[in-house]
């Protein structure tokens, strides 16, 4: 009995030092966890920003451009939503720069009875004035040309209704002549490869009248 007895303590011992060294493990494992983020930022200040020197060479400053993304703008006939798309063009130049571009962006309203949606086309021929500063280059420019308007207006539970033809869907596109003023802001990231924003406010003439807006584009450009 009195054998029994040790054993079991021997035994409860053994676990008790089995789980105290888990824990032990534990900790450690928690406090090099800990200390490797602090070590590593203790190391990269020692060590300082990367020199300006070693950041990618540009390898071109040539004066053809090219550039396309992201478009944001707002509808062009509408003053309210947000039309969203693609664009992009070419520029050639040093501080006088000419060039083409082209965008399209779409966006959709809806009311009770109808859903309305809005292709915008814009084509423009551009001129600028532009001024190298470092891997930078900032500039000024100006776009005119004509914006196309495709609208596809479809009633709400038409079909369900059985309305065909004209009375469940029309479509209509408009020609407008229109402009924009953009600051543009190019950021060379090594070899011909750019980061260009650019934005400004838009304006276009629709049935004699002034309608204002923006338009803004964020992408990548390549400058062989």
């Amino acid at each position: 009995m009195m054998a029994i007895t040790l054993g079991r303590r021997a035994l409860a011992r053994d676990a008790l030092w089995g789980h105290g060294a888990a824990r032990m493990r534990a900790v450690a494992a928690v406090v090099v966890a800990l200390a490797f983020p602090l070590v590593s930022i203790g190391a990269a200040r020692a060590e300082g920003p990367q020199p300006f020197d070693q950041l990618p060479a540009v390898s071109s400053r040539g004066r053809l451009s090219v550039d396309g993304g992201l478009v944001l703008a707002l509808p062009a006939t509408w003053q309210t939503g947000l039309s969203t798309g693609v664009g992009g063009g070419v520029a050639y130049g040093r501080t006088l720069a000419l060039g083409v571009r082209a965008s399209w962006s779409t966006s959709t309203e809806s009311s009770l009875a109808w859903t309305v949606s809005h292709d915008d086309y814009r084509l423009r021929v551009t001129g600028g004035v532009q001024r190298a500063a470092g891997r930078g280059l900032f500039a000024l420019r100006l776009g005119l040309g004509p914006t196309f308007v495709y609208e596809d207006r479809v009633r709400n539970q038409g079909a369900r209704a059985q309305l065909t033809g004209s009375a469940l869907e029309t479509t209509a596109l408009a020609a407008m002549p229109a402009g924009e003023l953009e600051a543009v802001v190019t950021v060379h990231v090594g070899g011909p490869w750019m980061l260009v924003m650019s934005g400004g406010p838009s304006m276009l003439i629709s049935d004699g009248d002034a309608h204002f807006g923006w338009s803004t584009q964020l992408g990548v450009g390549w400058q062989p």
